[in-house]
Formats: C-alpha cells, structure tokens, sequence
C-alpha cells in the first residue's frame, strides 16, 4: 500500500490531511499542558491544605501531637505533602518529555512537510509547464498544415489559370512549397515534445509523485507512531508515581494502626494528673450539738477551756469534697511533705482535715481563680517561677522540663566554648590568622553564661527534688526570708509571701487601712489584741490531734484546744494560727478544723 500509487490523484487532499495531523499533535500537546498545570494547581492545593493543618510552632497544638491520634493525623498531612510532590513531579516529567519534545518534533514535523510538498508542487509546475509546451507545438504543428494546405491550393489555383504569368505561377509554387517545411518542421518538433512530455509524464506519475507521496507517507506515520509514544509515555509517567503514592497511603494506613487508645490515656494522666490523694468518705454531721449547750457555755471561762468542744461541728475525720474547692487550690499534703522550718521531719497526719459539704459547696459556687500576687500581675506574670501553683505532679513536669532546656543551653554554651579555645589555639599556633586576644572577651561572656545557666539549673533542680521528696521542702516563711535564686537570677517573680502577711486571703491590696475594720467570730476574745496592729483573726480553729511544734516557725497544739486562725491554708498544708499575742505559728491543716468568720475581711463565706 502507498499513497504515491494509490492517491496519486489526490495532492490537495494528502496536503490537507497530514495538516490535520500536525493540528491533531498540537491540540494533543494543548491538553498535555492543561494536564500539567491542573497536576500544579492540584499540588498546590494539597500543600496548603497540609500546611493549614500543621501544628503552630510554640503553641498549644503542638502539645497536643504528643497523642498517638495527633500524631497519625500529622503523619498524614505530612503524607498529603509527599502526595501533593508525586503531582508535582507528574507536571514536570509531562513538561520535559512530552510537552517539550512533541513542540519540537512538531517544528521538524512542519519544515518536512513544507519540503515534501515543495518538491510536489515542483514537478507539478514541471508537468504542467511540459503539457503547455506540448500544446503550444500541437498548435503551431496544425497551423502549419493549414496554411501549408491554403498554398497548396493557391499554387494549384494559379497553375489552372491561363490568365497568370508564369512568374506568378512559380511564386505560388515557391510559397506552397516553403510551407509545406514549415509544416513537416513543426511535426518534428510536435513529435519530439510529445515523446518528451509523455516521458516527463511518466516521471511525474510513475517516479517523482510516488517518491513525494511515499515521504509523505512515511512522515504521517512516523507522525503517528509518535503521538503515540507520547500517549504511553502520558501513561508510564503517571504510573511511575503509582508505588510512592501507594507508599504514601500505605505509611497513612501505618500510622492510622499505630494509634494506641492506651497511651493516649497515659498521656492523659500524665498530662492532668495532680498527684493528690482521693478524698475520704464525708461523715455525718451532728447539728444538734449546739442545741444541748446552756447558757454558761457562751461566757469567756468557758470558752477559753471546757467549751473548746463546742465548735465542733461534727467528727474528727470529715473530709474535704475536692471537686468543690476552687480551681487552683490543691488538696494539702501531710505535714512531713512541707513544713514550715524546711524539715521534713513533722508528725504525719492520722487523718484528713474534714469541712462541711455545705461550706466547700458554697466555695465552689462562689469562688473565683485566685490571683497568685496582684504585684506579680503588674510586674507583667502571675506565674511563679517555681511553678507552685501547680499541683505536684505537674508542678514536677514542669521543673523536669525546665532542667532539660537549660542543660541543652548549657551544653551548647560548652560546645561554643570548646570551639572558642580551639579557634585560640589556632591563633597561637598562627598568628597570621588572627589575634588570640581577641577571643578572651567572648571567651569570658560565654563562660559567664554557662555559670549563670548552672545556677538556674541547680535552682530548679533544688525544686524538683523537693517535689520529688529528695530534699526538705521550702515553707512560706523561708520563701519571705531568704529567695537566694529569686533575687539574683528571677527579681521579677514574687511568691507572694509578704503580702499575705499583709492579706488573709493571699491577694494584695492598697487599702491597708481597712484591715483594722476586720472583724472576729469570738467577740469575747478582742482584748488580746494590742496596739501593736498584728494580723486580724479570720476565723477560729479546733485542734483535732496532738501537734508538737519542733520546728521552726511552728506551734505546738493540743487536742481539742480552740485557736484563733490569722492566715488560711494557701494550698502548702499549713494553717497559721494564734494562740495568744505572743504565740502564733503554723500547724498542719489536716490538724484542725477551721471555722472562718463570715463577715471577716477576706475571709470565705460559708453558709
């Protein structure tokens, strides 16, 4: 089969179809293009999408990723990221190996074409330019004979009349014979240009037109063959991507099994726990008691000694309701985990102090977040550094964390360190390198930085090993005395201690003047005070156990003695009472039990 026999009548046609091929090419690079930016666009979306979704760096999000469903979550956004590349790639393999070389194939395809068809219309214009020739001596040839025959006949004409010369006669002869060459000499030439032409002819259909066409032939298929190649490789190129998309899916399939209900259960209790124990069962509360008293039960005598029962309001061991008490109060620990005189060598508490459901019902429905220091708040964080707002356990996290950070500090000012003196030796050995002296200055600065960061660390880790039990715990009283860390490294935080000498509730204010208004619950007991000013009472307390106060910063109660309380529990343990104006001191809370005056400045309202 070849177009040069079978379309050798069909030019026009060949011309019009092989450019309805390159218009199909191009139409097929047109769409391979659009595929790749639609790949891009697709790709750019997955990126953003992903990176919408990424955890903000010092953020809460980030904390949260600690949880195995977090983190197959953020495993696939990072697959989704891996995906959107695969896409990306697709775009560009398409670009460089289809769009780019199918562009310049179509160029080459288009000069081909241009010459095949050049070389076509050239020995058609040659064909034709024969044919013309042909004519033109078929013309001349039949009009030589004709005019050969008119002198014919006008010499035989004038040869029959008798009237002409005969000179007139030989002209005629003369003339018809000089035709009649003219004739055969266009027949010769008619005849030589016909064999001619017949064999251009011959040329034309036989040779010249089936060697163009069978070009022509040969570049549509190689055109086609082409196309096609570039269809397969649109195909291979997308399924290239095919395994490492599958090992995307398969790693977000992994990392969905990965998650462990478990552990992020763990991690929840790691996260919230507070390290307090339950509290213990609530036992009755008598209240008809009070009904049994008389009338000499309320005079001072016995107020001061046998009355001491009779604010008692139930058992020795009714405790506390801990989901009422306010938010960032933690439940107190046994005396020996904080004392007061940092040694944690005081009597462990037999039982918890007990409260009436009513009254820490009322502290919850009333109370708001205590504010750590008003002064720390001004000073631009309520936070302490010690991170003793915090219940135990996450008060330990804390710390741990912060002893981490600083001992990769430290470790990175080493390393500075040990690349500063190398650099120095370097320029001791060659002075040309530069002076060793100039070091010294930086040499200094980082040495003073990693002391510094040492003294940090130790203060932390003082703290955390009092949490942990390793070393005594810090009281309120030795914060007030002496903070040797807090005022060399961290005078912008403030524990608060001597302003809650100076507050019963712990919160700081301006109004000093106001606190010689406080009223007490036992009227009876107003001329103890002197005019020396010391803390208002808030409230009284029953001793429910026997404490021997060795320590210091103590006070020694007996069971059942009655006492007056100037300072409540700030969520260390210890309660501050009075005993008179020359003894007061701090007892274990889950020593007593605390009765606060209702119309006591600062103090809670029970109801």
């Amino acid at each position: 089969m070849s177009w040069g026999i079978e379309l050798w009548d069909q030019f026009d046609n060949l011309e019009k179809h092989t450019q309805w091929g390159i218009d199909i090419l191009e139409k097929y690079i047109k769409f391979v293009k659009e595929r790749t930016e639609i790949e891009l666009s697709y790709a750019k979306q997955l990126r953003n999408l992903s990176k919408k979704y990424q955890p903000k760096k010092n953020s809460k999000e980030e904390e949260e990723y600690r949880y195995t469903a977090c983190q197959a979550f953020l495993a696939t956004l990072n697959e989704m990221n891996d995906y959107a590349g695969q896409h990306e790639l697709i775009s560009e393999n398409m670009t460089s190996q289809i769009i780019v070389e199918l562009v310049r194939y179509v160029q080459e395809l288009k000069q081909e074409r241009k010459s095949h068809f050049h070389d076509g219309r050239k020995a058609q214009q040659h064909i034709e330019m024969c044919w013309k020739q042909l004519e033109s001596s078929k013309r001349r040839f039949e009009r030589d004979c004709k005019e050969a025959d008119r002198a014919q006949q006008y010499f035989e004409k004038m040869d029959a009349d008798i009237n002409v010369t005969k000179a007139d006669v030989e002209k005629a002869r003369q003339q018809a014979q000089t035709r009649h060459q003219m004739a055969e000499d266009s027949k010769t030439d008619y005849s030589s240009i016909l064999q001619k032409f017949n064999h251009e002819q011959h040329e034309y259909y036989h040779t010249h037109v089936p060697n163009i066409f069978q070009k022509i032939q040969e570049m549509e298929e190689r055109r086609i063959v082409r196309m096609g190649e570039s269809v397969k490789t649109y195909a291979e190129l997308d399924r290239q991507v095919i395994p490492i998309i599958g090992k995307c899916l398969d790693e977000i399939v992994k990392a969905a099994e990965s998650i462990d209900p478990k552990n992020d259960s763990q991690l929840v209790v790691e996260a919230y726990k507070s390290g307090f124990e339950p509290p213990g069962d609530i036992e009755f509360e008598d209240y008809t008691q009070p009904m049994k008293r008389t009338v000499s039960d309320n005079s001072l005598s016995n107020s001061r000694g046998e009355g001491k029962s009779e604010l008692k309001f139930g058992g020795k061991s009714k405790g506390k309701l801990w989901p009422f008490i306010k938010k960032n109060k933690p439940p107190p620990p046994p005396p020996a985990s904080a004392s007061p005189s940092a040694v944690p060598n005081g009597p462990q508490s037999p039982k918890q102090q007990k409260e009436p459901l009513s009254h820490r019902f009322n502290e919850f429905m009333t109370s708001k977040p205590k504010i750590h220091c008003f002064r720390s708040l001004k000073r631009g964080g309520a936070t302490p550094e010690d991170f003793s707002n915090l219940p135990p356990e996450q008060r330990r996290k804390k710390l741990q964390q912060k002893v981490d950070e600083l001992n990769k500090e430290i470790q990175k000012e080493m390393d500075q360190r040990d690349a500063i003196t190398k650099m120095k030796d370097v320029y001791l050995k060659n002075p040309q390198m530069g002076d060793p002296t100039s070091l010294d200055h930086k040499l200094a600065e980082v040495s003073q930085n990693i002391d510094k960061l040492r003294l940090e660390t130790q203060k932390f880790e003082a703290w955390l090993a009092e949490v942990e039990g390793r070393l005594p715990a810090r009281s309120d009283q030795a914060r007030r005395q002496s903070g040797m860390y807090e005022a060399q490294n961290a005078p912008s935080v403030n524990n608060c201690a001597q302003d809650r000498e100076s507050s019963p509730d712990g919160s700081y204010t301006e109004e000093q003047s106001q606190e010689s208004e406080v009223k007490v619950l036992a009227t009876d007991f107003d001329d103890e005070f002197d005019d020396e000013e010391p803390l208002p009472a808030i409230g009284t307390c029953k001793a429910l156990y026997t404490f021997e106060g060795q320590n210091e910063g103590t006070i020694s109660v007996v069971e059942g003695e009655t006492l007056y309380v100037i300072e409540e529990d700030k969520g260390d343990g210890w309660t501050r009472i009075r005993r008179n104006e020359d003894e007061e001191g701090y007892v274990p809370t889950s020593y007593v039990e605390v009765y606060l005056d209702k119309n006591a400045k600062g103090a809670k309202t029970y109801i």
